[in-house]
């Protein structure tokens, strides 16, 4: 009998959950995968480990709360200063998800600030 724990696509499970966080600079390379990618991660294996769905969720949440910043910087944008907030939440987005990432790689879950709860326990 094997004691080893699961792989998750050849991870352990805190590398896994490191994954989903960094996943979401993804967009840096094609537009919108870092919203894609970070989500498919999580459903392929929330109801395979509690953690997995954990880091999921706080980073979905991270996520729903970003289009949310930048409808209203793009509202902005036409009164001049909604480009100042695209710039903000393209920097808080990859400190955050490092911050993330790292604290995850910790067996930590960070919670994201300034995140919204839509996606409950």
């Amino acid at each position: 009998m094997s004691t080893e724990a699961p792989l998750y696509w050849g991870l352990n499970a805190r590398s896994y959950c490191t994954l989903i966080h960094v996943s979401q600079l993804s967009s840096f390379v094609i537009p919108g995968l870092g919203i894609i990618l970070p989500i498919v991660l999580w459903i392929a294996h929330k109801d395979q480990n509690e953690d997995i769905n954990q880091h999921g969720r706080v980073t979905a949440n991270w996520l729903l709360s970003l289009l949310v910043y930048s409808v209203i910087c793009f509202i902005l944008t036409f009164i001049i200063i909604g480009a100042l907030g695209f710039i903000a939440l393209g920097l808080l987005n990859v400190i955050f998800a490092i911050v993330a990432a790292v604290k995850a790689n910790k067996g930590e879950l960070w919670v994201y600030p300034l995140s919204f709860q839509f996606i409950k326990r």
